[in-house]
């Protein structure tokens, strides 16, 4: 009995620990890029180019295949082992190797192997890509929920205060310093603030069941996140031009580096096309062997195997002369798809111009706000602390003071929401100059 109840308390702690756990940024990040299914899938696309490598080498090797066959014959039939017609009945067996090898295919298997390669380094980048793709969703839906909580903070420790004004001025009131107009007022405030948390705890439950869904845990109810050591941490990005980021962006984001594998599969697309131009030669080589029961000689299993046997070896020349007009319509068609994709590429860096432009312009915007909110916040802190002193003394109305209290609890959630805001934008920022997700600093 004493061991079943130290065994459910040490389950009972473990279930509270795990309640209480806070899951970082980091943590978030880590967990989706080894649970999202997209990552999965692209994850398995590379490895499915494994097999196509595999397959573009296996053609360098010779093909080997052997066969053999056992029959009855009744009737008019032909001997295998003196090639005479004979009407009877009689069994047969026969038995072949061939080997085939391909010495001149106008260099297609070895650009197969070479477009095997390009083709795993496609599928790397876009796994690459992927995956700052989901750490970037990740880190907004944290910082919305940071956000949410930091809002969510500033009307409770408002609404501290507001408790406090009700309970200063219902002494006022007593003391017949002030009408109990302003008591009515501050305490109307107070209802308004206790609706506008309510109205926060929701919004902060709502982003956090969002973050949890985006990173598939299903226990949500207790999912809770690490919402201290978050700040701006700026390394130094928002300082370089905007020529050296783009300079750097396209050597190595994802999606130029995608581009340029499929310029360089194109390349490889028209050289295999233009490859069925040349000739092909093979060189093979076979042995058969064959076993009748009605041998006139009466000879044994092996001894037929070994006198009726035969090898045939040789070079094979194909020389393509007229095919429809295949090749030359394949070639085109190459042809065709190759500029398509250099075009590709030439958009995919505009895009990633005009993307880095945009985020650029986006952060020193967002650092602006930020400083204008800070200022404006820091003005409206000493005008609530005035409107506040001359409340207390009776020297101003509920009214007037509510409002100096209101504004000052909207500068307060401005600076949270520019905060942030600038955060994220500097942290995109940051990815373009081919900072990797998880190393990103908060």
């Amino acid at each position: 009995m004493k061991k079943l109840v130290i065994i459910l308390i040490l389950l009972l702690a473990a279930t509270n620990i795990y309640a209480q756990k806070k899951w970082t940024l980091k943590e978030c990040v880590t967990y989706a890029l080894e649970n999202n299914i997209s990552v999965k899938q692209s994850e398995l696309d590379l490895e499915a180019t494994d097999a196509d490598k595999l397959a573009a080498i296996g053609n360098f090797l010779p093909s080997i295949n052997g066969s053999a066959s056992l029959s009855e014959n009744t009737g008019l039939s032909l001997n295998p082992t003196n090639n005479e017609l004979e009407n009877t009945t009689f069994g047969s067996a026969s038995g072949s190797i061939n080997v085939g090898y391909t010495l001149f295919d106008g260099l297609r298997n070895f650009r197969n192997v070479q477009r095997a390669k390009i083709s795993k380094l496609a599928a790397q980048h876009r796994l690459d890509k992927m995956k700052d793709d989901i750490s970037l969703f990740v880190a907004n839906a944290y910082l919305q929920v940071l956000l949410n909580k930091a809002n969510l903070d500033v009307l409770k420790a408002q609404n501290n205060v507001t408790k406090e004004q009700i309970s200063r001025t219902q002494d006022l009131v007593d003391a017949g310093v002030l009408p109990r107009g302003d008591l009515l007022e501050i305490q109307a405030t107070d209802a308004s603030e206790i609706q506008n948390i309510v109205t926060a705890e929701n919004t902060v439950q709502i982003s956090l069941i969002s973050l949890a869904q985006l990173l598939l845990i299903k226990e949500y109810e207790t999912f809770d996140i690490e919402d201290e050591g978050y700040d701006i941490v700026d390394d130094g990005i928002s300082s370089k031009s905007v020529a050296e980021i783009i300079a750097n962006a396209k050597e190595t984001r994802s999606e130029i580096k995608i581009a340029e594998s499929d310029v360089a599969i194109a390349e490889k697309d028209l050289q295999l096309a233009r490859g069925a131009y040349y000739p092909t030669l093979s060189a093979f080589f076979g042995y058969n062997t064959r076993y009748a029961d009605n041998d006139p000689l009466n000879r044994s299993f092996t001894e037929q195997l070994y006198l009726n046997d035969g090898i045939g070896y040789g070079l094979q020349l194909n020389v393509p002369v007229l095919n429809g007009l295949n090749v030359r319509s394949n070639v085109k068609r190459s042809k065709v798809n190759l500029q398509r994709s250099r075009y590709q590429l030439e958009q995919a860096q505009l895009d990633l111009e005009s993307n880095i432009y945009q985020a650029y312009v986006d952060v020193k915007g967002a650092f602006k706000a930020y400083e204008a909110a800070v200022k404006a916040f820091e003005s409206q802190e000493l005008a609530y602390q005035y409107a506040k002193d001359r409340y207390d003394v009776g020297l101003t109305n509920a009214f007037d003071f509510s409002q100096s209290k209101l504004r000052f609890d909207n500068a307060s959630i401005e600076v949270n929401r520019t905060k942030y805001d600038y955060i994220f934008k500097l942290k995109v920022l940051e990815l373009y100059f081919g900072i990797p997700a998880t190393e990103l600093k908060f």
